[in-house]
């Protein structure tokens, strides 16, 4: 069950309100009413908080005029776009990776959705596994006519079981998924297919016949088409094991792919960005596998906070 907006507008509101109050007791146990009057009030509740909590938002430079922004706001906006607004306000200067943060809210209304470094692993109904990449949200649809997901964001893993296709749609296409295992990943430019097992049928719009996709294939689909990718830089499928596996890979590819698993800013300077680097990458601690990188590159690590990080070249 997903929260309505009123109720998550009601809850965005409570936290502010004892934010400001300086936990009031008295204000804390009508909050404490308000959140058991209806399972709707506490699902609203957690949510709001879990946001509040990824986003730090204590440690945010600017984050007491933010909130009182969104106070006022929040009757008149809808729920994402108040959160948009806090981005906007908290960090003038960073809202573009802020943005990036505040991506589990398009998750509320998801069956199944992962926030920034984490990732899930779960059942379908029908036995077929499903895993989640980072900031992912998947829309489930069974019917005795068909067995459908909607990939709204991120990247998923099926492992198909049953003699019915699993099918999977994205804004560009449709996949079909037969006894195997393929991967999913819609970002704003296209869709990227890799078959681990199997064979996947792809649909396209506009094309009248299918296409297969066999076992070891990359493919990137987008506005233009499908089209087959004879070689990743990347293991496709590593990050189910919590791991990142590049073969040769420019360091500011490698630096976008580790931010999808933290928040804030990570880049590097221009002289550095195509230096090349293959390895085993664990995923668990980006900020541990961030350090490693001066020992097998001519490159240092310049903090600001731990927020932003910027890898520029070694003395």
């Amino acid at each position: 069950m997903a929260p309505s907006a009123k109720a998550v507008k009601l809850a965005i509101q409570w936290v502010l309100r004892l934010r400001e109050s300086g936990n009031d007791p008295q204000l804390s146990r009508q909050c404490e009413q308000w959140r058991l009057a209806k399972p709707e009030h506490e699902l609203a509740w957690q949510r709001v908080m879990h946001l509040h909590q990824e986003l730090d938002l204590r440690a945010l430079p600017g984050a007491g005029v933010a909130l009182q922004t969104l106070e006022a706001s929040q009757r008149r906006l809808q729920r994402r776009q108040a959160l948009k607004l806090l981005g906007g306000v908290a960090l003038v200067g960073s809202a573009a990776w802020l943005g990036k943060d505040l991506e589990p809210v398009a998750g509320w209304a998801s069956d199944y959705a992962t926030a920034t470094g984490e990732r899930l692993t779960t059942r379908l109904p029908d036995g077929s596994l499903l895993q989640l990449n980072t900031r992912s949200a998947v829309d489930l649809a069974f019917t005795p006519q068909q067995r459908l997901l909607r990939l709204k964001h991120g990247e998923m893993m099926l492992t198909c079981e049953g003699s019915q296709p699993l099918s999977v749609q994205t804004r560009d296409a449709l996949l079909e998924g037969f006894e195997g295992r393929f991967t999913v990943r819609q970002d704003d430019t296209c869709t990227q297919v890799s078959v681990g097992q199997g064979k996947v049928a792809l649909h396209t719009p506009g094309q009248g016949s299918l296409q297969w996709l066999e076992s070891g294939q990359h493919w990137r689909i987008d506005a233009n088409g499908a089209q087959r990718l004879e070689q990743l830089d990347m293991d496709a499928m590593a990050w189910s094991e919590g791991l990142i596996v590049t073969r040769d890979m420019r360091l500011t590819d490698f630096l976008a792919q580790v931010s999808r698993y933290r928040h804030g800013y990570l880049g590097c300077s221009d002289d550095i960005a195509d230096l090349r680097l293959s390895g085993v990458f664990r995923l668990e601690d980006p900020e541990q596998l961030l350090q490693l990188l001066p020992q097998t590159l001519p490159v240092r690590l310049r903090q600001r906070t731990r927020w932003w990080i910027r890898l520029e070249r070694a003395a």
